[in-house]
Parts: structure tokens; C-alpha cells; sequence
């Protein structure tokens, strides 16, 4: 089903620039801009001024963080800093991390994937995605003819030539090795022999494709191919625009970790604040843990051991501004199939994100589709320290602490042509930017 090729990589010639982790980043929409402008500072080349150039207050249609990128792209190709393979290659990439359960490692295959619409069913998204953002990563496209991050997208079971592979590589050198500033350790091999590469592409045959990470990288490049068939009378089915670079990793691979996406809300009145738990109490039992912001620790490890522990209960840990209480929220029986139970299928009914999407976002807090769509008022982060910290020094006025997402409901949810809330998964590590490159050329 799935149509995946090897392609001519662009890469970074580490003759040029040293090490790969002076110039690789993580995709943009996980840049903070702190990271942003460090990323800018450390080296000239670095892959930042390609996906998250800087903008000035002299940007017009000719000169813009758009144009400003295919003018480095072009200079870095020229000058050698980046290089074409001569052959097509897959590219087999590991990236090994450390999570409290010891040192994982993860494999993925850099490929070329002909775009699908998503109706076909070959290749199915499962969150929502934002039309802005949609439309900046046109504008780069456009300027640039690239894609510089690889979509991260996964299939069910195991390709048994990739099983092989990725036990073989472990004792060959790699092209690339560095280590990020995360500590994350990343290695890519090139796989170019013709017959291995052509029992990689059969072995995707018959597989499903679900999108992780880089919806809108998707949906911008099916907008991309009807911009340049539009604008090319010489597109044909072969035309480079048909596919997209993603990162191919398998459901099964023991290093796919899926970490939860906390929300942290800026501008919630203080009459929404103080009325906050009696709302909540209509559909929720309420656990209260009272704690001492100066000295919590050991209240922080309660308060997430108890959010975590094992229930069929939806659970939804809270934290205002001012208050120092932690709060456990579990839903009640029946609270969502009597409100949403006629509009929503039972699948997503009982997604811990859905539950604060319609019952506390919605008809607690009061936000409409315009708040959602507003980044000033809804931030993200997948650690608990950091979403509890915002709260504690004022930074944000209420926090909601998730459990993550599992990825039988990924799996479940997209087979059925169902879409998550936005920011419903945070699959970890990214994968990052800057090992390859695939120019529509």
C-alpha cells in the first residue's frame, strides 16, 4: 500500500562544519524562542536559519525569513557545506536516550514516501492541525523546494530485512555520530545496495502509515504538490513533489515512548479560577493534596505517583495560581457519555485530552475555537516540573497534568478516520533536523 523509495540525501559535509551537533536542532514547532536564538548564535550554518530563520522589522515580500532561507540553502549547496549523495540511499538512523528505566535506543529508516490523501486510508493523520501554521511552512517550501525534518510517521509489526539491519549496524561505523544537547546520541548508516533497498520498499507494501509527528509538514507538502502541478505544465506522476522524506519507525520498536502533552493556560479570569472546583465537582470526584511551594518535593512525587497509578478512570491532575493544593480529578461514571455521548464516538470519548478538551476547556473555563487557536494563551510542555513551575511562580494561571496517550488509541483512533484534539502526543525523541535533506530536484 505504502509506496516507499530510497533518494539522492542531502547531508552535511562534516569536512566543512565538524560535528553534525553544532548545526542539527529539533523540528521548529518544539524551539522555544530561548532555543531559537542559541541555535542561531552557535554556528553559521546551523539548520535553524533553513526551518526558524529570525525575523526583522524590515520583512517585505522580497526579503523575509522565507527568502532568507533559500538564500542559505543555496549558498550552503554552492559552497559544498551540503552534499547530494551521488546514490539513492535509505538511511537507517538510531538514536539512543536515557529515561528512568534505564538507556533505550530507537530505529527508524529515512525514506521517500509518495503522498497519499488521507481518505485512500494508506497513510492516516490523528491530530488536528492549525491552517497558519500550515500556510509558514508553504511559504518556506516554496522559497526553498525542501524538506529539511522528516515527518515521523509508524507502522504496525516488524520488516524482517529491518530487524537484520538494524542488528548489523550496530557493529559497522557510522556516516554520522554525534551527541545532541539533550545527551541524545544519534548514528545513521546509508543502506544502498539495490537488492536490500528493494526488499525494504516491498516490505512496506502492505502496510499502514500513521503520522507521529509533522501533520502539518504532511499537509503542507499534499498543498505543495497541487501548488506546483498548477504551476508546472510538465508535472507528472514522477515529479519530485509526489513525495515526502519521512521517518519510518515500527509500533513495536521497544524505544517508541509517547510522553504526555501538559497544558498550561495564561489570561483565565479570576472568577473562572476561584469557581474553578465547585464547576468541577459536577463532573468529577476531586482529590486534594495540599502542599508548600518551598518545600514540595516529596509532595510533587505523591501527587505524580498518584496520577499515574493504574485506573480505568480517566485522570486529570490540576494546579492554580495561588492555591497550593494539587488536584486529582477523576472523571465520573457516565459524565461524558451523557454530555458528548451523541457527538463523539466511543474511542474518543475516553481520551484523557478529550475529557479536558469538552469538559473543563470547554464548559469549565469557557474557551471557544478562538482560544484553542490562541498560542498566548495555551502552552505546552511534556515535563511535570516544568508545568508545575510555571503555576508556582506565577508564570501561567492553571495547569493540567496528563497522563500520556497510548498508542493502541493512536493506532485505534486514526484506523477509524478519527482526529485527536491538537497536541494530544508527544512521541520522544523528536526526531531531529539536520541529519538529511530531500530537495524536490
Amino acid at each position: 500500500m505504502a509506496d516507499v523509495i530510497p533518494f539522492k540525501g542531502i547531508l552535511y559535509n562534516t569536512e566543512k562544519i565538524g560535528s553534525l551537533a553544532d548545526v542539527a536542532t529539533p523540528p521548529y514547532d518544539v524551539i522555544s524562542k530561548e532555543e531559537q536564538i542559541n541555535f542561531h548564535n552557535r554556528h553559521p550554518k546551523n539548520a535553524i536559519r533553513l526551518i526558524l530563520g529570525n525575523e526583522t522589522e524590515f520583512d517585505d515580500e522580497k526579503n523575509n525569513r522565507y527568502t532568507r532561507a533559500a538564500a542559505f540553502f543555496n549558498e550552503w549547496l554552492t559552497d559544498a557545506v551540503l552534499v547530494k549523495d551521488n546514490a539513492p540511499a535509505f538511511y537507517l538512523s538510531s538514536v539512543e536516550f536515557s529515561t528512568d528505566k534505564g538507556a533505550i535506543r530507537r530505529f527508524g529508516i529515512i525514506a521517500l514516501v509518495r503522498l497519499e490523501p488521507f481518505e485512500k486510508g494508506i497513510i492516516l493523520p490523528h491530530e488536528k492541525t492549525y491552517s497558519k501554521v500550515k500556510s509558514e511552512r508553504l511559504q518556506i517550501m516554496k522559497a526553498c523546494h525542501a524538506n529539511f525534518s522528516p515527518v515521523f510517521s509508524l507502522f504496525s509489526g516488524k520488516i524482517d530485512i529491518l530487524t537484520v539491519l538494524e542488528k548489523a549496524a550496530l557493529s559497522k561505523t557510522a556516516h554520522l555520530d554525534f551527541t545532541d544537547d539533550k545527551g541524545h546520541r544519534h548514528l545513521l548508516w546509508k543502506i544502498t545496495d539495490p537488492v536490500i533497498q528493494e526488499n525494504i520498499s516491498n516490505g512496506y507494501k502492505d502496510k499502514v502509515l500513521y503520522i507521529a509527528d509533522g501533520h502539518h509538514r504532511y499537509e503542507t507538502a499534499l498543498n505543495y504538490r497541487e501548488w506546483a502541478s498548477k504551476n508546472n505544465p510538465e508535472f507528472s506522476a514522477t515529479h519530485p513533489a509526489n513525495f515526502i522524506m519521512m521517518y519510518l519507525c515500527s509500533m513495536e520498536d521497544p524505544g517508541l515512548i509517547i510522553l504526555p502533552a501538559h497544558r498550561m493556560l495564561t489570561g483565565v479570569t479570576e472568577s473562572n479560577l476561584s469557581g474553578f472546583e465547585n464547576k468541577a465537582s459536577k463532573y468529577f470526584d476531586i482529590t486534594r493534596i495540599p502542599f508548600d511551594p518551598k518545600v514540595s518535593d516529596k509532595t510533587i512525587d505523591m501527587f505524580i505517583a498518584e496520577l499515574r497509578l493504574e485506573s480505568l478512570t480517566n485522570k486529570i491532575g490540576v494546579l492554580i495560581k495561588n492555591r497550593n493544593i494539587f488536584y486529582i480529578l477523576s472523571l465520573k461514571q457516565q459524565a461524558m457519555e451523557s454530555r458528548y455521548g451523541n457527538e463523539l464516538p466511543e474511542s474518543l470519548l475516553r481520551l484523557d485530552v478529550t475529557v479536558l478538551t469538552k469538559l473543563i476547556l470547554t464548559e469549565i473555563i469557557g474557551f471557544d475555537q478562538a482560544g484553542f487557536d490562541n498560542e498566548k494563551l495555551i502552552n505546552y510542555t511534556s515535563s511535570d516540573n516544568e508545568a508545575i513551575e510555571q503555576v508556582t511562580s506565577g508564570k501561567c494561571d492553571i495547569a493540567f497534568i496528563l497522563n500520556p496517550t497510548k498508542i493502541e488509541q493512536v493506532q485505534r483512533i486514526a484506523g477509524e478516520g478519527l482526529i485527536m484534539p491538537s497536541k494530544s502526543t508527544y512521541f520522544y525523541p523528536k526526531v531531529i533536523t539536520g541529519e538529511v535533506i530531500n530537495k524536490f530536484s
